[in-house]
């Protein structure tokens, strides 16, 4: 790095003693010398203003920090890049886990969906309480009549937990990500599937069409939101609707008190219970309702089905961020350090 500090004596050295100002009265000049004016010998515009010293000190200073600041920021961003790098590598095998989890268990697909949207909706705005933290691992809160069904889908997460905690070298996996990610991975299960039965089966040729086509790429964002923290405590009852008993009006006025609209309950009915038609159904009676159903009935139907896909992952990703804080620096640790004096070069 350089530094600009070393400016500072040629500057310095500009500056008469006075015992130079002294000595210069007391000798006269000699032919061939070049003489300089000092003191009181100098006008106005000769003279060094204090001024234009202290511009220039502080102008070197400057210029100094921000070298020294530049070389702070590259290590930061560094850092930074190895912590990324940390958790996506992390995060790979997190999904991996999973798509081979839910592969194996297909059946249980509506039920990871529940499992997520119940986890999240208990998100209470008036008290910041709840949201996507996990509390739904608690026995006294899986239990509830709303969670009824959803503990095949909490044990097939446990097994997978054990599986990504013991490849984990930035510690465990909270069950509020895990879940959350569990029902990402089921999500594009669905849409995967969709993608080969519009290719008659032919598994190859779906993925292929999906990859073209599909909606992958819409996970940025969701991807992002990761480094969820657990509760430590179940979250108060009442705040989940039993989805399979409660009217269109009960549901609506639940999406709306976490910010979710008539559209977003369309998108979502996969999530309300195993039989996707049957919720469509009854969602369909309601007029606010309607539209959107019959739209992403519409899209479901098309090649791409980007309206449908597109707003599914929206939603998926809004609910899975209420009232969350994320810890951007979850997962991490440090790199392994090299004693280079060991290498053979």
């Amino acid at each position: 790095m350089v530094s600009f500090a070393s400016t500072l004596p040629s500057l310095i050295s500009l500056i008469p003693s006075p015992s130079s100002i002294s000595n210069a009265s007391r000798h006269p000049p000699q032919p061939g010398m070049i003489c300089c004016k000092f003191g009181s010998e100098l006008n106005n515009e000769d003279r060094f203003h204090r001024r234009d010293i202290l511009q220039s000190v502080g102008a070197a200073v400057g210029m100094d920090l921000i070298a020294r600041s530049s070389t702070f920021i590259e290590v930061a961003n560094a850092a930074d890049l190895i912590q990324r790098r940390q958790r996506s590598d992390f995060q790979s095998k997190i999904k991996l886990t999973l798509y081979d989890a839910i592969k194996a268990n297909p059946d249980i697909i509506p039920s990871l969906l529940t499992l997520a949207l119940n986890d999240a909706i208990t998100y209470d705005k008036a008290t910041k309480t709840g949201g996507p933290n996990g509390s739904i691992r608690f026995s006294s809160e899986i239990s509830r009549p709303e969670n009824k069904g959803l503990d095949a889908a909490l044990n097939l997460l446990e097994e997978s937990k054990k599986v990504i905690d013991s490849d984990s070298k930035g510690g465990p996996i909270s069950y509020a990500d895990l879940i959350q990610f569990a029902a990402q991975s089921a999500v594009k299960s669905t849409f995967i599937a969709s993608a080969i039965s519009k290719c008659g089966g032919n598994v190859e040729k779906g993925t292929l069409l999906y990859s073209a086509y599909g909606s992958n790429g819409q996970w940025g964002q969701f991807d992002r939101i990761f480094g969820r923290s657990d509760a430590q405590e179940p979250d108060p009852e009442g705040r989940v609707p039993q989805w399979d008993k409660a009217s269109v009006q009960e549901m609506k006025d639940k999406f709306k008190a976490v910010g979710l609209g008539p559209r977003q309950l369309a998108v979502m009915s996969a999530f309300l219970g195993p039989d996707q038609a049957a919720t469509e159904t009854l969602l369909a009676s309601d007029p606010e309702v309607l539209p959107w159903i019959q739209k992403y009935q519409r899209s479901r139907e098309t090649v791409s089905r980007t309206d449908y896909e597109v707003d599914l992952i929206t939603t998926v990703t809004k609910l899975s961020s209420l009232g969350q804080v994320i810890n951007y620096e979850a997962y991490t640790y440090p790199p392994r350090k090299i004693d280079v004096t060991k290498l053979k070069l």
